[in-house]
């Protein structure tokens, strides 16, 4: 199939370089031209703009940062249009990025305004998922879009679950980051107290995996360096989920809370925790070096 891929990142870019090896014709586009031209160098075609990535496109999906850049690529602002005023035909329209459910909503309105299928898509699986093709997709809109979206996204994900109707799919997203995040910071908390207590941290992270504290973070994402060859926490906390998105995420889940009047203690310590670690120089690290937090104060 012919598809547009708007916003190479690192979820992005892994992602957009599965369906060119999957046998797409992929354009590309992204505000920084390097990570283009990586693209590029794969056999992906680079758009000198996202009106010129979309052209022909079949399918359209974006991974952008937060809900402000979807709803600007797509609806535009006061003084430009957006994306879905200048796309020919009615391309199929995924939205990767996790956002409110009200951006999605909104975005999905103005997509049905035009005659286009809109989904909101997020994703579970980190960047180990994206080179791996072996993400989670959590889909909102409706049954014969995520029909039609289901080959395309089988070409970058294991799972894909149809949540519901629009929005859905971001509700699932932030319920499942804020639960991510309490076992994060949860699990830093742990492997700190053990190992002040004198303990080693590759064997209580071991005892706890074979225990009953075992969960996702220790057991695939353990926080501490050197204790899992390959981890984020093991390449200084490079690259990664970046505390920044964690900390948004979980803002999220706090606005959703106000929304439904829903009662979220431990999410509402994670987000302060997240926010404090970020504020203090933190947010371009892996969000699994919520560990340096529980950390402070020791000698180097």
């Amino acid at each position: 199939m012919k598809i547009a891929f708007i916003g190479l990142g690192n979820m992005g870019a892994p992602m957009a370089l599965n369906l060119v090896k999957a046998g797409h014709e992929v354009s590309v586009f992204d505000l920084v031209d390097s990570a283009m031209r990586r693209l590029e160098e794969a056999g992906a075609r680079t758009g000198a703009s996202a009106e010129d990535a979309t052209r022909g496109a079949e399918v359209v999906i974006s991974m952008l940062p937060a809900g402000q850049h979807v709803r600007r690529l797509y609806i535009g602002q006061p003084d430009s249009s957006g994306l879905f005023d200048a796309l020919e035909g009615k391309p199929l329209i995924i939205d990767a990025s996790t956002i409110s459910p009200q951006d999605a909503r909104i975005v999905g309105e103005a997509a049905a305004e035009r005659g286009l299928t809109y989904l909101d898509a997020p994703v579970s699986g980190g960047v180990g998922g994206a080179q791996a093709g072996t993400l989670t997709f959590i889909v909102g809109g409706s049954q014969a879009g995520f029909e039609q979206a289901r080959p395309v996204l089988e070409g970058m994900g294991k799972n894909i679950f149809h949540a519901g109707g629009i929005g859905a799919g971001q509700v699932a997203k932030i319920c499942n980051n804020m639960l991510l995040g309490i076992l994060m910071s949860g699990t830093a908390e742990a492997l700190a107290l053990g190992v002040k207590s004198g303990l080693d941290p590759a064997v209580l992270s071991e005892i706890m995996k074979q225990s009953s504290g075992g969960n996702w973070a220790l057991n695939v994402y353990n926080p501490w360096p050197g204790v899992m060859e390959g981890s984020a926490a093991s390449r200084d906390y490079q690259g990664g989920f970046l505390t920044d998105l964690m900390a948004k995420d979980l803002g999220l889940a706090w606005e959703l809370a106000l929304g439904c009047k829903a009662t979220v203690p431990m999410g509402s310590q994670a987000r302060n925790l997240f926010a404090l670690h970020a504020a203090q120089g933190n947010g371009g690290l892996d969000f699994s070096s919520i560990q340096k937090l529980y950390r402070s104060g020791e000698e180097s």
